[in-house]
């Protein structure tokens, strides 16, 4: 299967290299670019449209007319939405929060090497986390901070809902578990895995595993 990622930055040079990168890979084609979050949107609304959906956004931050966080909430509320990587020059940066509680589902520091930045939109098209566990604790906590009331008791309803394993894996993608680590440390298939995570996402209403970590900390099972 081949991977079709869009390329959404505002600087030509950006959508360019990133274009030469994953050009050099057989299973990733790019299937477009834009320069800005509305174009992006407008790209991904007309490839559903047709044969050939995109698969992954490569999503810069800081864009015109409508930004990488708006353009990220606004493509996670899609029918069947790519899944989105940020695109950022700081890890610490307070927009990738942002986006990543909007529903990113990962991000990527400009100057990753080019084999990595290939290797995460394959992880990322699989399923895979895109976050280290220091960079989840710390988007839990910043999310937590600014909690409106009433958050804990909405979490502990969704999470009520977890049968026993699912609770098991939800916890554990809220410590940054990647799947495997999850497979091996509650002896199951990575099938298996996977098939719960997507049930704890619907469960926890969840677009990505930051979103299910913050769920798993307002319930206070984190």
């Amino acid at each position: 299967m081949t991977i079709r990622v869009l390329i959404a930055d505002d600087d030509a040079l950006v959508r360019a290299g990133l274009a030469m990168i994953l050009g050099g890979a057989a299973d990733v084609t790019v299937a477009g670019e834009a320069d800005d979050g509305a174009h992006a949107c407008r790209v991904i609304e007309e490839s559903a449209a047709g044969a050939e959906p995109v698969d992954v956004v490569l999503m810069d931050i800081r864009m015109p007319v409508l930004d990488g966080i708006s353009a990220t909430a606004r493509i996670a509320a899609m029918s069947r939405p790519p899944k989105v990587i940020v695109l950022t020059t700081f890890d610490a940066d307070d927009y990738v929060v942002r986006a990543l509680a909007a529903g990113a589902h990962g991000f990527l520091l400009k100057d990753t090497a080019p084999p990595a930045i290939v290797d995460a939109v394959r992880k990322v098209h699989a399923g895979e986390p895109m976050l280290s566990p220091t960079v989840t604790a710390r988007l839990i906590r910043q999310v937590a901070e600014s909690a409106p009331d009433g958050r804990a008791l909405a979490a502990r309803k969704r999470t009520a809902a977890l049968t026993g394993r699912e609770r098991d894996v939800a916890i554990a993608v809220g410590h940054g578990h990647s799947n495997a680590e999850i497979a091996e440390n509650l002896h199951m298939s990575l099938a298996t895995v996977k098939a719960h995570i997507a049930h704890c996402f619907a469960k926890l209403e969840a677009t990505n595993r930051v979103q299910v970590a913050i769920t798993m900390h307002d319930a206070e099972l984190l």
